[in-house]
């Protein structure tokens, strides 16, 4: 018999049955990377996550004969909706076994909850906030996810949502670049050097984790600003912008960091990461007591970056900000010595981004899609 159990976030048994379902579904996959752990927890924590101090979430649990088979996730984010003026409801966390059956029951009493809360869409996979990435990977199967930066899930998953009435929304690309072959034309380096010299543009470059921690709130004010255009976008609360540089700096590099400023102010970023996937496939998800180790060999030993988080202020991106900004996305990845970068999900709705990596070579080999349906 199937049943579906809301979670008691305060029965650490029910929590643990949640987040110790993908571990069940995966094991030993060889392409799928676990969360972290520690940030797992904290997506189900009301008193750590600042999500929660405006908006609201429930999580389902699938259960046959006791046993765990499927989850998910449902979120009412009120700023996103005041701010696009929709009464949207939101998917996430989404696992099952290849049994359609448990899919329509989780999504029947997730559509349920959405009704209770007067909510007229429910839209997915979309987290609680930037750095959970977006989509449901619908293409590049083959390939293993940056970090936990992007959902990996099988074949059956998009299946699975057409079958319940869900249509694409928006498509999430990441684009992939060979160092060999990510060679800027002239043009663009002349452009980004004159931009230097005449718009008072100047690219801040670190050392320390400790000089990048002195610009975070104005990383986070820039943040909030760079994407007003772009689909995801809703401003965030000061809270939630502390929480988001403080999750950037604790896995930054600063040396992979580089802040476009004007005067005091910063108008661009380019976030990149050393991507140490394979060292959290080992670990499973756990850095303590020696996951932490193999973390900080894997930073040295990675041919792979990820760059998640590229953006310049729209204002300033006819004034040759762009051309700074993939100069410096160039610089960082031959100064580094990385051999292979991922451009980590531009939604197809930021229309220049996209037309600009692949002017520069980016090739799109995932694809995450973001599925809708009426409640």
């Amino acid at each position: 018999m199937l049943t579906i159990q809301p979670v008691d976030l305060r029965d650490k048994q029910q929590v643990g049955q949640f987040l110790g379902l993908p571990f069940r579904l995966y094991r030993n996959h060889p392409l799928w990377v676990p969360p972290i752990l520690l940030d797992a927890r904290t997506q189900l924590n009301p008193a750590k996550h600042p999500f929660y101090e405006h908006s609201e979430a429930a999580f389902l649990l699938a259960l046959r004969q006791g046993d765990p088979v499927g989850r998910l996730a449902v979120l009412e984010n009120r700023p996103y909706n005041r701010y696009h003026g929709v009464q949207q409801g939101q998917f996430y966390l989404f696992e099952c076994v290849e049994d359609f059956a448990v899919a329509e029951a989780l999504f029947g009493e997730a559509l349920d909850w959405a009704r209770r809360h007067g909510l007229t869409q429910l839209v997915g996979p979309k987290g609680f906030g930037a750095l959970d990435g977006y989509g449901m990977l619908v293409q590049g199967f083959e390939f293993r996810p940056a970090m936990t930066m992007m959902n990996y899930n099988p074949p059956y998953y998009p299946a699975f949502m057409e079958r319940l009435g869900f249509r694409k929304e928006v498509d999430f690309i990441s684009c992939y670049l060979g160092v060999h072959s990510f060679q800027l034309p002239e043009r663009v380096h002349r452009i980004a050097e004159r931009s230097l010299r005449r718009s008072g543009l100047a690219v801040q470059r670190f050392q320390s984790k400790k000089q990048l921690r002195g610009w975070a709130r104005r990383i986070g004010q820039a943040y909030n600003q760079a994407f007003v255009g772009n689909w995801e976008y809703y401003p965030l609360s000061e809270r939630e912008i502390g929480f988001l540089t403080d999750n950037i700096l604790t896995v930054a590099d600063p040396h992979l960091v580089k802040l476009i400023t004007h005067g005091e102010d910063v108008v661009g970023f380019l976030f990149a990461f050393a991507d140490v996937s394979a060292a959290i496939q080992r670990s499973r998800g756990r850095l303590l007591p020696f996951g932490i180790l193999d973390l900080l060999l894997e930073f040295k030993r990675t041919q792979w970056v990820a760059l998640n988080g590229a953006g310049i202020l729209p204002e300033f991106q006819g004034r040759g900000g762009n051309a700074v900004l993939y100069a410096e996305m160039e610089n960082t990845i031959r100064e580094a010595g990385f051999q292979h970068a991922d451009l980590t999900q531009v939604a197809e709705s930021a229309v220049q981004m996209r037309r600009d990596l692949e002017n520069i070579g980016g090739v799109p080999y995932k694809n995450h899609r973001v599925f809708i349906r009426e409640v």
